[in-house]
């Protein structure tokens, strides 16, 4: 059993300093007075993977491109994506296989901002899926990335946070997420569910675009589950759209228990047991991360979440129309 545990323990240990290595891996900078800028590698949305693959026949059999942020190459085929290049990226364009039939969703695109110069594009849409006589769905899709990992290929609609992995290993204390975005949102005021199968609502309400960073200090039990208290906290809800880029854009880390600071909003609380996103644990099995408290404010994480996102609702509703562009994200010290 000690044996057991410790090679446990060395394992997690090397994952952790491997993890490090992929989010400073981009190199750091000096930033005015303030601190020291590290970009999250990839964080320049420079380089992109391009995969090509080609639909089921019988929903027209055409071949469409999905991004994935990563080292700039070319994939054709319908083979089910890992991230490449070291990149910690995952995003909501994926490949599924329902009911046998191979449909790709891709809502987020890389943008040129000036020559040569590239950043994300997520994006709040519709993806059909129609064969006659056999499946007819519309699903809404805000086009989300983060750091973590898709499980291709994904076979139905239900309980798509058990399709991702989300957050890596990670021991800093990060002061801030810094980044520069660029946000429309159509000025329609409504918002649209459809899950795929049932029927369509229109709500009322605009959508918003979301970013969060946080930093868990996580465990697990004897069973394989996956605990977790929150060492740090930044989120926030973007409603406005900006006729310009906002550049250096800083979300701070508050860190030990926020609920009762001034800035406090519901949205920045606990993630509750139905809404926690999943990892894996040392079985390999892809489990939700039970977060069970605050942490105190000198805590030592074990992991960060980072997460952007054209739509802040449930899965499934959006405003569609809405893009949300993204760039140079760091972290700043």
């Amino acid at each position: 059993m000690y044996l057991l545990y410790m090679k446990k323990r060395f394992s997690l240990s090397l994952y952790i300093i491997l993890s490090s290595l992929i989010i400073s891996a981009a190199g750091s900078q000096a930033y005015g007075q303030t601190g020291k800028k590290e970009l999250i590698r990839y964080g320049d949305f420079n380089n992109w993977v391009t995969r090509n693959i080609q639909e089921s026949h019988i929903i027209g059999g055409h071949t469409h491109q999905v991004y994935a942020i990563g080292p700039t190459q070319t994939i054709d085929g319908d083979k089910p994506y890992v991230n490449l290049g070291g990149s910690p990226w995952a995003t909501s364009n994926v490949m599924a296989k329902v009911c046998g039939i191979t449909k790709t969703s891709n809502a987020i695109f890389p943008e040129q901002r000036s020559p040569g110069n590239l950043c994300a594009k997520l994006t709040t849409r519709i993806e059909n899926c129609k064969a006659i006589g056999i499946i007819n769905i519309d699903v809404v899709v805000a086009g989300t990335m983060f750091l973590g990992q898709m499980f291709e290929p994904l076979k139905s609609t239900s309980d798509p946070y058990s399709k991702m992995e989300m957050g890596v290993p990670f021991t800093k204390r990060p002061k801030a997420l810094v980044y520069d975005y660029k946000l429309f949102i159509p000025a329609d005021g409504t918002r649209l569910y459809s899950s795929g199968f049932g029927s369509k609502k229109t709500l009322p309400g605009s959508d918003k675009a979301e970013v969060f960073v946080y930093l868990q200090r996580r465990w697990e039990d004897a069973d394989g589950n996956l605990y977790a208290k929150r060492v740090g906290t930044g989120r926030e809800l973007l409603s406005k759209t900006t006729p310009d880029w906002v550049n250096n854009h800083h979300l701070v880390i508050h860190y030990g228990d926020i609920s009762g600071e001034d800035f406090y909003r519901p949205h920045m609380n606990l993630l509750t047991e139905e809404k926690s996103y999943c990892a894996r644990n040392s079985k390999g099995k892809n489990v939700p991360v039970k977060e069970v408290g605050w942490d105190s404010p000198d805590a030592t994480p074990t992991h960060i979440m980072v997460m952007f996102s054209a739509g802040s609702g449930e899965p499934y509703v959006g405003t569609v129309g809405t893009e949300f562009l993204v760039d140079n994200v760091s972290l700043e010290y």
